[in-house]
């Protein structure tokens, strides 16, 4: 099968699923068949997934949109709509296709027009559609108004016989708590299904694709019903109308689809049902003048209305934080946000250490002798000797100070805002008050991001004002001027271009700490006082094994619990520029980023029964630089790791508590010369715990020598791979 053809199917059934911001298959096959319950409709409804499809491909819109089902769940909701309420006939096919073609240009529109704002247009293009050709077919006199439901017992009857007739008063007979009932129901509706078999399939389909969106859409329905009653509103408008569905799909979107799940998604979800509801019972009575049905408009409202509003603040929040990388189910988006805020910090500019080599942290933070006040988040770094001494014979001259003329490095790219270079070396033990801060750069990296180095050589500053610098370029040398009585160099980040501005709390990305016999690494932490700490000393096996530059290509023999096949591997980036891998084999991808000092894998798609699940396991955050028997530490995403029946439990618990932990763990275990390396061994570790035991435990040994990765072996209790990899 074509690749279009494949990507054309998966548009039909997303179309299905998307109504529920889901792409699950099995539920939208649910979805597609609880559509048919009224087989018209249904045969409409599918009409109007064909033609908006068809048309999103043929006329060269995005094809990964179309394949997601986002333009084609709108028209499907107007297929179905009109489907149900007018009977089926040559003029009614006629009247879709062009309904399905009108939603489709609304929703490319609305993409362009609200879309610039990060904005989703949900259901509007449906509301639109489903408006205009209703109030058009008042004059379509050939359309003839459908009677099916009126007659229920003779349809059953034709159907099915007495057998089927007895069915549908046995089911009827069932009883149901009213709330429940009304629940049900208006799951139903969403589909045009008003009744409660169709709500309780959708329900567990919901259930099935994922169990945070249930419970929400729980909590969403019955918090409007108890404002309902609290409020003495009529809660048979809401029995008879069926738009309950409308604090449903709220309660999705704003609870965890749309924003990470936590208690606090889950709190503005009991605060703004409430308002859809005034919404709801408003106008309802405004568009009854026109006899036209509200729809879904008072989800639309409230959900456009709060995640704009969210777009205004000045910090983003990481206790109510948008979600990032949409992976359609809100437990994907939790778990992955939760691994992903540590490891990269969305919105963070990465920031190095100003220097080469290993200095020591003499002030830190809140420090005991000027970082204080609004000056309070800066650095003083300083080179210090195995006898924690910082300068050589008895410290009297600028150059018996290891630090002192050592090449000062830029931070991060960026542009030369201020320099000050003419202030003359204070003599060992004095200070320049009145020049306070001394010669300094302060570079700009970004929107109220800058940083500023201070206390430099006269005269070594090599950049002027304007000018644009790379990380690590040589920009000056440590000194002694302004506030200094010993050679050292400050270090701050700060939000404006000044020299002297008060200082802003900003980590550095990532950084070494040397102990005594062992090394750690940090990311996007803050050092403190005495830590000895460098950048990543790159060794340059490991920053050849993982330049994993697009156009390059891996060949494996693999022997996978005793199958043997060949595995093909190929090096891309997407329109976004995000880098990947690829297994030629079965189309799993592995998402990545490298710097040159750093390689974290970010993400995966795909089966996991292949060599390229295990080698995203096996190296997911690797540092490049050789320090002997090192471990670096870092957690997966859970539904990464965790088999899927048992993060059940988890799920429904997830936005309040985390039970279960998935951990990563690599040790740089051995080298064969540190002086002209031929060979390395990282050896890594995958581990799933519930709560402190231990259950599941994969381990990793990765072979690498001067052409690259030269071998994997992955054992486990269940599972067992050799793979080699063939020549580069």
């Amino acid at each position: 099968m074509s690749g279009d053809v494949k990507l054309f199917f998966k548009s039909l059934l997303n179309s299905y699923s998307q109504i529920f911001f889901s792409d699950s298959r099995i539920f939208s096959i649910l979805l597609l068949l609880v559509s048919f319950a009224d087989i018209y409709a249904g045969i409409f409804g599918l009409i109007a997934v064909l033609v908006t499809n068809l048309l999103g491909f043929a006329m060269g819109f995005d094809k990964k949109t179309v394949a997601k089902g986002l333009y084609g769940f709108n028209s499907l909701l107007v297929g179905l709509g009109l489907g149900i309420y007018f009977q089926p006939g040559p003029v009614m096919i006629l009247i879709i296709i062009l309904a399905s073609v009108l939603t489709l240009f609304v929703s490319v529109t609305l993409q362009g027009v609200i879309g610039k704002y990060g904005l989703p247009y949900l259901s509007i293009p449906f509301i639109i559609g489903a408006w205009i050709v209703t109030l058009a077919t008042r004059e379509f006199t050939s359309l003839g108004i459908s009677e099916r439901g009126i007659f229920t017992f003779n349809e059953l009857y034709t159907l099915g016989g007495s057998t089927m007739v007895q069915l549908y008063d046995w089911w009827n007979g069932i009883e149901f708590a009213r709330a429940l009932k009304i629940y049900f129901i208006s799951l139903g509706a969403i589909l045009f299904q008003y009744n409660i078999l169709a709500g309780i399939i959708i329900s567990i389909g919901l259930l099935l694709h994922s169990r945070i969106s249930f419970t929400l859409s729980l909590l969403g329905f019955f918090t409007a019903y108890l404002f309902y009653e609290i409020t003495g509103a009529d809660i048979s408008d809401l029995n008879y109308s069926y738009i309950g569905f409308n604090y449903i799909l709220t309660s999705i979107a704003i609870g965890g689809f749309f924003i990470i799940p936590s208690w606090r998604s889950y709190l503005w979800v009991v605060l703004l049902v409430p308002l859809v509801a005034i919404l709801t019972i408003s106008l309802s009575s405004v568009f009854i003048v026109f006899s036209l049905p509200v729809y879904a408009l008072p989800f639309n409202i409230v959900v456009l209305l709060f995640l704009y509003v969210l777009k205004f603040r000045l910090t983003p929040s990481v206790d109510l934080a948008e979600v990032i990388i949409q992976q359609n189910t809100p437990e994907k988006n939790l778990y992955s946000f939760k691994n992903d805020i540590v490891r990269f910090r969305h919105g963070l500019t990465s920031i190095k250490l100003p220097f080469f080599g290993t200095w020591e942290v003499s002030q830190a933070h809140n420090g005991e002798h000027t970082h204080k006040g609004e000056w309070k988040h800066a650095w003083d770094f300083i080179i210090s000797d195995k006898n924690s001494s910082q300068y050589r014979n008895d410290g009297d001259n600028l150059i018996d100070y290891y630090c002192y003329n050592k090449p000062v490095i830029a931070p991060a790219d960026g542009i030369i805002e201020n320099v000050t270079d003419s202030i003359p070396d204070n003599i060992i033990g004095q200070a320049n008050i009145r020049e306070n801060w001394g010669n300094t750069i302060v570079i700009k990296h970004g929107d109220y991001l800058y940083s500023s180095l201070s206390h430099l050589v006269p005269d070594s500053i090599t950049i002027k004002e304007g000018e644009k610098v790379r990380e690590g370029d040589i920009i000056a040398r440590c000194g002694n001027s302004g506030r200094s009585p010993y050679p050292h160099l400050h270090f701050q980040l700060q939000t404006t271009p000044y020299i002297g501005s008060r200082t802003l709390e900003y980590p550095i990305s990532y950084y070494i700490q040397k102990n005594k016999e062992t090394f750690d690494l940090h990311n996007f932490s803050f050092p403190v006082k005495e830590e000895k700490i460098s950048n990543i000393e790159v060794n340059d096996l490991l920053v050849n094994a993982f330049n994993l530059i697009p156009g390059k290509s891996l060949i494996f023999n693999v022997t996978y619990n005793n199958k043997q096949f060949i595995e093909e591997w190929g090096v891309f980036t997407d329109e976004y520029n995000n880098a990947f891998i690829k297994c030629l084999r079965c189309g799993s991808v592995a998402y990545f980023e490298n710097d040159g000092n750093m390689l974290m894998f970010r993400h995966y798609e795909g089966r996991k029964d292949n060599l390229l699940y295990w080698f995203y396991m096996s190296l997911y955050k690797v540092q490049q630089g050789y320090y002997h028997k090192m471990e670096v530490k870092d957690d997966y995403p859970l539904n990464l790791f965790f088999r899927k029946w048992v993060l059940i439990l988890q799920d429904f618990v997830a936005p309040f508590v985390m039970i279960l932990r998935s951990s990563y763990t690599i040790q740089y275990y051995s080298i064969d010369s540190e002086i002209s390396p031929g060979s390395i061994e990282l050896r890594s570790s995958a581990t799933n715990r519930v709560g402190r035991k231990k259950i599941r435990e994969i381990n990793s040994a990765i072979g690498i020598d001067v052409k690259g990765v030269k071998s994997i072996n992955i054992t486990g209790k269940r599972i067992k791979i050799k793979a080699e990899c063939q020549d580069q």
